[in-house]
């Protein structure tokens, strides 16, 4: 496994179908099940590698492994850790262009985004380097409350929770596996990756490179395999401490349901909203909204998903959203097209059906709504009404409807009603309104004049209701993958130390 893996590491793009083992110890095995995952590219259909398709004893021993390797993590110092993912960063920079190009294959985003992304993640492993560094803990003493003096002092500080399960999307397969590694990491803890099965290939190099950058054998392991067969299993099993989990919010519900008391770090699906405001710059909202919307075919869970204009600008507007939409590139990834294939020909199918409901309750089509295979093109839904699907659900993929408003009230109960609430955006040059609306807004994030995005990386990150559970950001998962650690030390009569007073 090693040596296919390591011919990434040249110059030369792979182009030729690579088979992959699963990660464990330190060493890379298939599996005994003698079952694989194939995994195609979703523009062409084109076999881009297989995966293993690992059992639940596989499971069960990667997760056994973890557990052992826990106390030698621990055993370095928090500058060992840091400079270990400092090491993968550069490492990640190296490679850059070769992962981003199977990452390209096996997902089918833009070869620039993809590259980028690479790059991304060797950014959040040298900043959560930083931030664990930063990581201090504190001495109080007791007399704060009354029956309790200075002979009471607390020393607290954090202690990793033991075993991570980090479960990453297809969307994002690096990034968003790479910022549950970092600080898991650093944090102390050992870890256990289990990849979506669409995007699997592009993760496990983390094994490779945190091998290379020193990581001891069996911190971190990664399996590969149905999420129906081994999921479950993963997610509830005892010596898990905690699971870290971006995905849809029916998976991520369901993971609540059977994972009992482990903490957890969901990061699930959003129904953004935009709010244009009559005093809002049209031309920038406008090519915020595009890139928005359609940034990697709309398969993003910050995605703007529905905008919500007043009506003194809706016209205008979606006018300007229309042409820029028109001007997008569709087509093969490999040549950067904004518009690329969605990830299955299930999803096309979801997201044609929303777009079919929408046309038979009345709303207008603006452009779009054409398929071919994969890719489907960028749509504009006008005259959008909350009796549409489209109004409500998640599309993930390349539809935008406008649900025309009367007021920013009217604007604000709209967003509201959702039973996402990832973030907000609205857009107006006046700040003092936008607060206001900021402020009434049930979302994680709201962003004024801006797209919903995910990122900076040291910014808190979070959603309310069906989008999620817990804050990341680079120094608060940090703290969400530790807890802290209290020791009360009781001082003795026989301990004190005499006060002495000096008289002339």
């Amino acid at each position: 496994m090693i040596e296919e893996i390591e011919k990434i590491s040249n110059s030369s793009i792979m182009r030729d179908n690579l088979d992959f083992k699963y990660y464990v110890s330190g060493t890379w095995e298939k599996s005994s099940s003698g079952k694989t995952i194939t995994i195609k590219n979703p523009y062409n259909d084109e076999i881009v590698g297989t995966v293993q398709a690992c059992s639940i004893e596989e499971a069960n021993r990667v997760i056994t492994v973890a557990k052992e390797n826990l106390e030698c993590w621990n055993e370095l110092t928090q500058r060992e850790r840091a400079d270990i993912l400092r090491k993968a960063a550069t490492l990640m920079k190296e490679w850059a262009n070769p992962l981003g190009y199977i990452m390209m294959k096996e997902i089918g985003k833009p070869l620039k985004s993809a590259i980028s992304e690479i790059n991304r993640t060797a950014e959040l492993f040298e900043a959560t380097a930083e931030a664990g560094l930063q990581q201090e803990g504190e001495t109080i003493y007791g007399d704060t409350f009354k029956g309790f003096s200075k002979d009471k002092i607390s020393m607290t500080y954090r202690v990793p929770l033991g075993v991570i399960l980090c479960i990453g999307p297809f969307n994002y397969p690096f990034n968003l596996t790479g910022s549950k590694i970092a600080p898991a990491l650093m944090a102390g803890n050992t870890v256990v990756v289990k990849p979506p099965s669409q995007g699997a290939i592009s993760p496990l190099f983390f094994g490779l490179i945190l091998e290379k950058a020193g990581l001891p054998p069996g911190v971190l392991n990664i399996i590969t395999g149905k999420g129906s067969e081994i999921g479950d299993y993963l997610v509830q099993h005892p010596l898990v401490n905690m699971v870290s989990f971006t995905g849809s919010s029916e998976t991520g519900k369901h993971i609540a349901s059977v994972a009992g008391m482990k903490p957890l770090l969901l990061e699930l699906g959003g129904k953004d909203a935009a709010i244009v405001l009559d005093a809002a710059n049209l031309e920038l909202t406008a090519d915020i909204i595009v890139s928005g919307a359609f940034s990697y075919s709309g398969q993003r869970c910050t995605a703007v998903k529905r905008v919500l204009p007043m009506p003194g600008i809706a016209d205008q507007l979606i006018e300007l959203v229309k042409t820029k939409t028109l001007n997008l590139s569709i087509g093969n990834p490999e040549e950067n097209a904004t518009i690329g294939p969605l990830i299955s020909s299930k999803q096309c199918d979801y997201v044609q059906g929303l777009v079919d409901d929408a046309l038979e309750k009345g709303s207008t089509l603006v452009c779009g709504n054409k398929r071919q295979n994969n890719l489907m093109w960028p749509t504009l839904l006008d005259n959008v009404t909350t009796e549409m699907r489209i109004a409500w659900e998640e599309p993930f993929g390349p539809v935008l409807p406008f649900i025309r408003v009367k007021s920013a009230e009217e604007a604000i109960e709209i967003s509201n009603k959702s039973e996402y609430g990832l973030q907000g955006m609205i857009f107006t040059e006046n700040i003092d309104l936008a607060f206001n609306i900021a402020q009434e807004l049930e979302v994680g994030t709201v962003q004024i004049n801006g797209k919903s995005e995910r990122g900076p990386d040291h910014f808190p990150f979070l959603g309310t209701k069906s989008s999620g559970l817990g804050t990341q950001g680079i120094k608060y998962s940090i703290e969400a993958m530790s807890r802290p650690k209290v020791i009360v030390l009781n001082l003795s009569e026989k301990g004190k130390l005499t006060k002495l007073c000096k008289y002339d």
